[in-house]
Parts: C-alpha cells; sequence; structure tokens
C-alpha cells in the first residue's frame, strides 16, 4: 500500500487540483490511502467533503508532504524557480509528481535532486500511442486552444458568426490560428464553432490535413519546410533565417484577419517570434492577438506575459495559464492523466521502475540525489550518464 498526498497549489493563479475525488476513489480501488490538504480542490470546485466521501483523509500540509508519493499541478520549477519555502518541504525519498519545466528550470531541477528527491516531470512524458492517457500537455492544450477563442471573442469588437437582419448582413470575424498542435487545433474547432472564418499555419506540412479536418484553411508559404517536423506533432527549431522570411511571408495574411491566436512551441525552447511589432501596426484597430505561448516568451514580438497591450489600437494578450481559468474540466482531464501515469510507477509496495520503458526514463527528471535526465543534464553543463540501476527499481515497504 503506498500513501498519496495532495497538497493545495500555491502558484499564483494556479486552480487547478493534481487528483478529483472520481480519480481518488479509483486510487483507493487499487489499494493506496490518499491523504489532502484542507482546500485542495476549493478552487477547482471540488468540497473536502466531496475527498471525504470517496476515501480520502485530511491532513495539514506537513502530513501531506510525508506521504511516500505527493502529486501535485506545478511542483517546485513549474511556475518559476522555487522558493526556500518550496524546497523546505522536501525529504530525501519523496517521489514527486508534477508538472516542473525542467527544461526551463534546470537549476530548480537539480536542487530538488540534491534533496534526495525522486521527481517525474508529467510535461515531458513522450507522446506515443500507449502515454496518451498520461499526456497533460495534450490534456490542458485542449482546454487552453478552446479557451483562448473564447477570450478573444469576448475582447473582439466584433460578433463571430455571419448574421443577416432586417438591418443588414455581419460578414463573419475572421480567424487567423499559428501553431497548429493540440491546442492550435482545438483553437480552430472552437471558432470554426462560433461560426468564424478560420485559416491556420504551421511550418509542418502534415498539419495542412489536420487544419481542414476541423474546418480550417491551411494558410501556404513559399518556404524550405523540410525538417520542420521535429517528431512528437511538435516542429522543430529553425533558424534565424527561416523565421524572418516566414515573418515576411505571413505579414499580408496577419493583416487581413480580426483575431490572431498564436500557439507554436519548441519544446525546451523559447518560442519562436512571428508575429512582429510591424506586423501588428498593419492590422486593423480593434483586432485582437492572443498568445498562448506567452509562457515561454512568446509567438508576438510585443507579448506582456498575463498583461493586455494595446499597440495602434490592436490588443495583444499573452495569458500563461488558461487551463486554470477552466479549473473543474482541466483539472478532471489532469487527474485522470495523473491516476494513469501512477498506475504504471506505483506497485503495491511503493516505486516500481522500469528504466527500460520510454515513458518513464522521459518523465525521470531525479532519482538517487542527482538528475537524471539527459536534456537537464545537458542543459545544467553536467556530464549526461542516465540513471545507474538495474532494469527494474523498487522502493518502499
Amino acid at each position: 500500500m503506498t500513501t498519496i498526498g495532495l497538497p493545495r497549489e500555491t502558484a499564483r493563479g494556479e486552480a487547478r487540483v493534481a487528483l478529483v475525488p472520481l480519480e481518488v476513489a479509483a486510487l483507493r480501488k487499487l489499494g493506496h490511502d490518499v491523504i489532502f490538504e484542507p482546500g485542495a480542490g476549493t478552487s477547482s470546485g471540488f468540497s473536502d467533503e466531496d475527498y471525504a466521501a470517496r476515501g480520502a483523509t485530511s491532513a495539514p500540509r506537513a502530513e501531506v508532504f510525508d506521504a511516500q508519493v505527493v502529486v501535485c499541478v506545478r511542483a517546485p520549477g513549474g511556475a518559476g524557480p522555487a522558493t526556500d519555502g518550496e524546497l523546505a518541504e522536501l525529504r530525501p525519498g519523496l517521489v514527486l509528481v508534477g508538472m516542473s519545466n525542467p527544461l526551463g528550470n534546470p537549476t530548480t531541477a537539480k536542487q530538488v535532486a540534491e534533496r534526495g528527491v525522486t521527481s517525474f516531470a508529467l510535461e515531458l512524458v513522450p507522446r506515443i500511442t500507449r502515454a496518451q492517457a498520461m499526456d497533460v500537455l495534450s490534456s490542458q492544450a485542449v482546454i487552453a486552444g478552446y479557451k483562448s477563442v473564447l477570450v478573444a471573442a469576448e475582447r473582439s469588437d466584433k460578433i463571430f458568426p455571419m448574421l443577416s437582419t432586417a438591418a443588414g448582413t455581419l460578414r463573419p470575424t475572421k480567424v487567423l490560428v499559428v501553431g497548429v498542435g493540440v491546442a492550435g487545433l482545438s483553437a480552430i474547432a472552437t471558432a470554426r464553432r462560433l461560426g468564424a472564418v478560420v485559416q491556420a499555419y504551421d511550418v509542418r506540412p502534415e498539419a495542412r490535413e489536420q487544419v481542414e479536418s476541423v474546418g480550417g484553411k491551411f494558410v501556404e508559404l513559399s518556404l524550405d519546410t523540410s525538417g520542420a517536423s521535429g517528431g512528437g506533432g511538435y516542429a522543430a527549431a529553425m533558424g534565424e533565417d527561416f523565421y524572418r522570411r516566414q515573418q515576411e511571408l505571413l505579414t499580408s495574411t496577419v493583416a487581413s484577419n480580426d483575431i490572431v491566436i498564436t500557439t507554436a512551441q519548441v519544446p525546451g525552447r523559447r518560442a519562436p517570434v512571428i508575429v512582429t511589432a510591424a506586423m501588428v501596426s498593419a492590422m486593423r484597430p480593434g483586432s485582437i492577438v492572443i498568445d498562448v505561448a506567452a509562457a515561454q516568451g512568446g509567438n508576438c514580438e510585443l507579448t506582456r506575459p498575463d498583461e493586455s497591450v494595446e499597440v495602434d489600437g490592436v490588443t495583444i494578450y499573452g495569458p500563461t495559464n488558461l487551463p486554470a481559468t477552466v479549473p473543474a474540466h482541466a483539472s478532471q482531464l489532469y487527474a485522470k492523466n495523473v491516476g494513469n501515469f501512477l498506475g504504471l510507477v506505483l506497485g503495491p509496495h511503493g516505486l516500481v521502475l522500469d528504466l527500460d520503458d520510454p515513458i518513464v526514463t522521459s518523465s525521470l527528471v531525479s532519482q538517487g540525489g542527482t538528475v537524471v535526465h539527459p536534456a537537464v543534464q545537458e542543459a545544467l553543463g553536467v556530464p549526461t550518464a542516465g540513471p545507474q540501476q538495474p532494469a527494474f527499481v523498487t522502493t518502499g515497504s
């Protein structure tokens, strides 16, 4: 039997919770105990009574962090460099599961490792068929893409659908989605459902079919996109000359749309700047840019994270955590991902690691007091050795 701790999220603006009551019940059926900090699910609409009814036990925060496994949404590093208080909560031997952005905050990953914590970064779960049920990036990106369109619609000076009235006909709003990953496809589908005319652009040639499948029109530019597909549905990082030419060719398309939603990201790197200040100036006053990639630096040159900026009558807004604005459903999806992941790495007597499993090796950041993830080691400038353990590792009693 493993005890799983569920703390209340403390990152600014984070309203999600790592386990919803329904998932607690599923873990209990597997023989695990769940203890939760009072108020852990309140921001997501789940009361302490809801958790207790599903078999979880309320406990002070310090006791929650004494559990064998702690699950969270934002692990230390997931919302910026860890504070001394966050690190002090971590004890040797703890298994920590959550989103920690170790490629963006490798120093925090090292600090967590030095505390003797075995940590998993769920955002590093590979995009392979067997891992789809654990893919937190995809589940949260669906929410982000949907909400980005609603935010744009609320701020726009136009309605989305075509409307014919006795007073005349209103033409539909034109929406451009840049970046056709999970968030981008969700944005296209949502904008189409609201009646907008939607165009979409992605450097990956295979994105055309995906765009058309949800009702969008693919924007094709005269660019050499060989090598643009980075695997796992992501785009690869391209050179500066490529991005400069891309900006030039996209200018007229951006200017012809009322709303631009950008979602282009490259794992472990700053988001590429696709929409320049000059491109924004060419847009119609009243137009909107929603930069879903703001947390990674933004696709728009003028983006300021979590701020709304107006330039030449165009509003640029860069939300960094859209899923947290829909916390009930975002938590429901995230919790299912967490539950499926725990089902992979937990056995009857504790942590069981199959170090031949790509899901485990891709998400395992620290173990045995050191950082073991090769990409994080590289970011820290240390030799890449990986986990020095047998194929199966079992901890716990």
